[in-house]
């Protein structure tokens, strides 16, 4: 399965078509939040209709609550607090933020963030498959770094080593990859900026391998 990943369009999608020319075949997005910037959440649709492949979103902490509706009204997948399966693997996802000092339409609390994703996770083990987290923060401690501080959210980073793959954005400046705990954890990069990330999956009888690599629209 080969994954078109992207965070932080913030409402500029002129980099969306040069970076899927580029990509060749995908078989399904994964938007890792602040889809808008500040809104209006009905921009959402411009993002979504971008794409043929089958879109699963979560929105980031820059877009209004109300983005989940108009996810949940289009042709995407609303993976906020939820999980889909989709080809043996177990897509879940949480959006919005921990709390921030500036005050952003999406800030959650971290003990929402826990109950949310305990719930989904519950559900994910118990159907043993292979699982892809997506969120907009990144986990404490991995590609969460501004200011020399770690900022990342820590409900979240609970799940590192009991997910094959995390998807995330949030902090622009932390485009990269990094393994731990046995979890690659992904950040694309600022799609505004014409980054994203394409992530190629391979189920085996003992883990699922992830293979990543980054591209730029010219």
């Amino acid at each position: 399965m080969r994954i078109f990943a992207i965070a932080d369009p913030h409402g500029n999608y002129s980099a969306i078509r040069a970076l899927l020319k580029k990509s060749g075949h995908v078989d399904v997005v994964l938007i890792a939040g602040d889809i808008t910037n500040f809104g209006p959440a009905e921009k959402a649709h411009e993002l979504i209709g971008m794409f043929d492949q089958k879109v699963m979103a979560v929105p980031g902490n820059c877009d209004p609550e109300s983005i989940i509706e108009v996810i949940n009204d289009s042709s995407a997948i609303n993976l906020h607090n939820r999980s889909v399966t989709y080809k043996d693997i177990t897509f879940m996802g949480t959006g919005g933020s921990n709390p921030t000092p500036f005050c952003t339409p999406f800030e959650i609390e971290e003990c929402d963030i826990e109950k949310g994703l305990g719930k989904i996770m519950s559900e994910a083990e118990r159907s043993k498959k292979r699982a892809v987290l997506l969120t907009h923060a990144p986990p404490y401690g991995v590609l969460d770094v501004v200011g020399g501080m770690h900022v990342g959210c820590k409900s979240i980073a609970r799940y590192l080593g009991k997910v094959d793959l995390m998807v995330c954005g949030h902090i622009h400046e932390a485009k990269g990859v990094e393994n731990k705990n046995g979890t690659v954890v992904v950040n694309p990069g600022m799609a505004a900026r014409g980054f994203a990330a394409l992530i190629d999956l391979q189920a085996t009888d003992e883990k699922l391998d992830v293979d990543v690599c980054f591209i730029e629209a010219d």
